[in-house]
Formats: structure tokens, C-alpha cells, sequence
């Protein structure tokens, strides 16, 4: 080979490989962080399939003949008896109770008379569940699979469901499962673009034009250079965010297929609640990004060292559709980006707690402080701030 294209070979590989942060953030980090969020997410998924494998799935049943009792029971169901069906429903619905399954009286003996060359209508059996409780709709699946199964011995000699609603969740609880499960990632994606643009330029750009020492020697201290970059880059971000989060809003109906007055199940304190949440969210975001842009020598290679906190941030956004129960340990909360994903979620879901927010937005100004400190402690320190 050409000893020239050698010679330059062997500068790029020495200039790589001589730059520990390099190898880091390009090598070492992306193939560390996808394999974390793969095993995470695959985790997750297993745990939706299998929504809690402590509950015993419960089966509310009206006139259940006595072998499907036995077959439920050989299922894994606890068979209990519904006298009062609608109270059943109202549980069902409440997500207190799993599933309701209604026989018609004699249905055995009906279905077994039944000869489906007649073109008369089946003995039905009716499933009420609710979509939006992992633990109703597995338990539903299951009675769906048995009946199949009932129903092949039996040469198909009864119906499932036919001309019925027979999931029980209100439409408002099914918009809101949905929002809860898409929003929530795609507002802190967005947030996320929109403070790395705006944060390497701001410090890393300053530093590759040489800019920063100008700022230095004015009579301002570092201190007061460091919050004022961070609030002011929050405000932006925040707002550039926001336009984001506005055509987002009034795309999902759109693009789910639904009514624009399906996003009128939200009050006005909903949407401030959220709104909070993501002020402080950005702030913590703006404050991350900025101290890696403070080490970072250009925008391009601060650009390169934040991928791997992108890569974070959309795995805590991700984490919101995997659905399930809103959490309810106060300790979640604390645990940066994952708390905000998850108070989003809460209030989507109309399932949320003040002190759970209050601990996600006290915690995401405390840590964007401790940011603010390193942050000025970087730019007193000549090394950090003048290496370009």
C-alpha cells in the first residue's frame, strides 16, 4: 500500500485512539447502551405478556356449567359465582375485578342441541373485561383460548360475544391508556433535540470560535455565566419544545383515528401539571448537556458525546409503553428523566399523585442546581474552559 495513504492512516487511528473521550463516547458507549437498552426492554415486554405473576386470574361467572368450571379451574381461574352481574361489570370496569363471563340458562343442553346447518343463531356466551387492566385483559385471553377449546369439542355449537361491547373500559380511560402509552416518550424526544441543539452551540460553539474569552473578561462571574446560560437555555428549549408538543397534541387524533374532542378529556390543570413537569425536566436536560458541551472542544464533538445521553433518554421515554399500573413508590420519582416520563404518564392516565409530582419537579431543579455548581466550577477552571 501507498506508504502516504499509511502515513495518514496511522494519523487517524493515533488521533482516535490517543483521545480517551473519543473511544468512549464513539466505540465503548452506543454498543454498551443499546445492548442495556435491548435487555431492559426485553425485560419490560416479558413483563406486559405476563402482567403480574402473583395474580391468580379471577372468573366472575353467571349459569357456568359444570365442566367449564372444571376446565376454568384446570386454567388456573378462581371460578366465583355473579349474582349480581352489573355490580360485576361496575368492578370490571373500575379495574377492582378481572372478567365476567354470562351463560344463557341450559346452555349445555342448548349448545349440544344446536345443529349449525340450521342457520338459527348459537348459544352465545358473553366475555366482559377492560382492555386498559393488563391483568383483566390476560385473564381475558385465557377464557377466549379455554372457550376455543370448549367449542372444538363441541363442533362449534356456540358463539363468543356476538353483537356485544364487551370491553367495559370507558372511552375516556381507552384515550387516556393510549396517550399515556405514546405522549410522554415523544415530548421528552422532542424536549431532548431541542436543548442539544441549542446547548452545544451555546458552549462548545464559543469555545471553537473563541468567543468564550471575550465573555470572561467582563465583570460577571463565572457563577452568574453558568445559571444565566442555563435558565435562558431552558426557556428556549422549553419553548421551541413546546411547538413540538403542540402539533403533537393535535396530530394524535389524527393519526389514532379518533375525534378531536377525544383530547377535551384532559382539565386545563392536566396540561399545567404536564407542562411543570417538562420545565424541569429541560432545565435537567439543558444543565447535562451543558456540561458535556464545557468538556467537549467543538460542536461536532459535543454533538458526538451527547448521542450516548440521547440513548438514555429515549430509553426512559420508551418505558412508557410498556404500560401497566402507575408506580406508586415515592422513591421512583427521584430517579432523573425515568420520574418524569412516569409523572407524565400518571397524569395522562388520570392517576396521579401531587406529592409525586412535587418530588419529580423539587428533584429535577435540585439536580440541575448541583449542574449549575459543576458547571461554574468548569468555567473557573482554564484547562476546561481554553482546550481547544
Amino acid at each position: 500500500m501507498n506508504k502516504n495513504i499509511l502515513a495518514v492512516m496511522k494519523k487517524e487511528f493515533a488521533r482516535f485512539f490517543r483521545d480517551p473521550r473519543m473511544v468512549l463516547t464513539a466505540m465503548v458507549l452506543p454498543g454498551l447502551m443499546i445492548y442495556l437498552m435491548y435487555v431492559f426492554m426485553g425485560s419490560a415486554l416479558q413483563d406486559i405478556l405476563v402482567p403480574d405473576d402473583a395474580h391468580v386470574p379471577v372468573l366472575n361467572a353467571v349459569n357456568i356449567p359444570a365442566d367449564i368450571k372444571t376446565l376454568a379451574e384446570a386454567y388456573g381461574f378462581t371460578v366465583n359465582g355473579a349474582e349480581d352481574a352489573d355490580a360485576v361489570k361496575a368492578q370490571i370496569a373500575a379495574k377492582e375485578n378481572d372478567i365476567l363471563v354470562i351463560f344463557g340458562s341450559g346452555f349445555t343442553e342448548r349448545a349440544e342441541a344446536h345443529d349449525p346447518a340450521s342457520g338459527e343463531d348459537a348459544p352465545n356466551v358473553e366475555i366482559y373485561y377492560n382492555a386498559t387492566n393488563p391483568n383483566s385483559d390476560a385473564a381475558y385471553d385465557l377464557a377466549a383460548r379455554m372457550l376455543k377449546e370448549y367449542e372444538d369439542s363441541l363442533a362449534n355449537r356456540f358463539d363468543v360475544n356476538r353483537d356485544i361491547e364487551a370491553n367495559l373500559a370507558s372511552r375516556e380511560d381507552m384515550m387516556a391508556f393510549s396517550f399515556s402509552s405514546m405522549l410522554p416518550f415523544l415530548l421528552l424526544t422532542f424536549m431532548f433535540t431541542s436543548c442539544m441543539s441549542l446547548a452545544t452551540e451555546s458552549i462548545a460553539g464559543e469555545k471553537e470560535r473563541g468567543t468564550i474569552a471575550t465573555i470572561l473578561i467582563t465583570p460577571i462571574k463565572r457563577g452568574e455565566l453558568a445559571i444565566g446560560k442555563i435558565l435562558s437555555l431552558g426557556v428556549l428549549a422549553f419553548l421551541c419544545g413546546c411547538s413540538s408538543a403542540v402539533g403533537t397534541f393535535l396530530s394524535l387524533p389524527q393519526m389514532m383515528s379518533v375525534s378531536d374532542e377525544s383530547m377535551n378529556i384532559y382539565a386545563p390543570a392536566d396540561y399545567a401539571v404536564i407542562l411543570l413537569v417538562i420545565l424541569s425536566a429541560v432545565l435537567l436536560i439543558v444543565t447535562v448537556i451543558s456540561i458535556i458541551s464545557a468538556f467537549s472542544k467543538t460542536v461536532k464533538e459535543a454533538n458526538t458525546s451527547v448521542m450516548p445521553l440521547m440513548i438514555v433518554v429515549m430509553l426512559a421515554g420508551i418505558t412508557s409503553m410498556f404500560g401497566g399500573k402507575t408506580q406508586t413508590e415515592p422513591a421512583v420519582y427521584l430517579i432523573p428523566l425515568y420520574n418524569s416520563v412516569q409523572a407524565m404518564s400518571a397524569v395522562l392516565k388520570f392517576d396521579y399523585n401531587m406529592t409525586h409530582i412535587l418530588l419529580t419537579i423539587i428533584s429535577n431543579v435540585v439536580y440541575a442546581c448541583a449542574g449549575g455548581f459543576v458547571l461554574t466550577r468548569m468555567f473557573n477552571s482554564e484547562r476546561v474552559i481554553f482546550s481547544r
